[in-house]
């Protein structure tokens, strides 16, 4: 199995390198942002070990990156310890975060953990229905297509993308921040204005009555959810 390791610190680096090659994985090193993302799309990886704080690009706009196209699990290494850089790693798509320092047999154990469910997870995910249907609304992720009472309605991507969200969840209801999250691929910073607007247009499209949504329903003080 392959390892990214993005490091740079030579003797952190080198260690994890050593100890990770004598239970048989393949580690690949990297010590800056630029080089990582470079050698990410350049081969297949079952994980990536990520630390924050690395020159040319951070960890953060690195595992914005690779979260733009991949799942392959991320585990952050960060001496920053705090409850909000956590949260900001674990919400941008990171699996874990390990503070350092740390022990070898820690990171082997929370590596092995990542990947194993990892790999139960692809096996076991079935493939997602290519026609979703919601009372008269009927969404197609073969073409990109949606259709009302058989009529093609005119959405631009973000609004195919977050329709395609709740039809695709349709038990789940999702804050103004998550959205953002999910569909802009970038960090929230409170702005509300760009979900409510495409939140407001794609209702505009979509219900009878804009006013009165049927499809995408406001859960007042939380979000939005899919319409029973």
């Amino acid at each position: 199995m392959n390892i990214l390791l993005v490091e740079d610190d030579n003797e952190i680096s080198d260690m994890l390198k050593s100890f990770l090659a004598t239970e048989n994985f393949n580690v690949i090193t990297a010590s800056n942002g630029e080089t990582a993302c470079q050698k990410f799309f350049a081969d297949q990886y079952s994980l990536v070990l990520l630390d924050l704080m690395i020159p040319k690009r951070s960890g953060m706009e690195v595992l914005r990156t690779i979260r733009k196209t991949s799942t392959v699990p991320v585990i952050i290494l960060s001496a920053k310890d705090s409850d909000s850089d956590k949260t900001l790693g674990l919400g941008l798509g990171a699996d874990d975060y390990i503070t350092k320092p740390f022990s070898v047999t820690e990171v082997l154990a929370r590596i092995k953990a990542n990947i194993r469910r990892s790999t139960q997870y692809a096996a076991s995910t079935p493939e997602p229905d290519p026609i979703l249907t919601k009372g008269s609304l009927t969404l197609n992720l073969n073409d990109y297509s949606v259709s009302k009472n058989g009529e093609l309605l005119e959405l631009t991507g973000k609004e195919f993308e977050i329709l395609k969200l709740f039809m695709q969840n349709p038990k789940k209801v999702y804050t103004k921040e998550q959205i953002y999250s999910l569909i802009w691929k970038d960090t929230y910073y409170g702005d509300e204005n760009a979900v409510n607007v495409h939140i407001s247009r794609l209702r505009s499209k979509i219900e009878d009555d804009p006013r009165n949504p049927i499809y995408i329903i406001t859960v007042w003080g939380i979000g939005y959810k899919l319409g029973d």
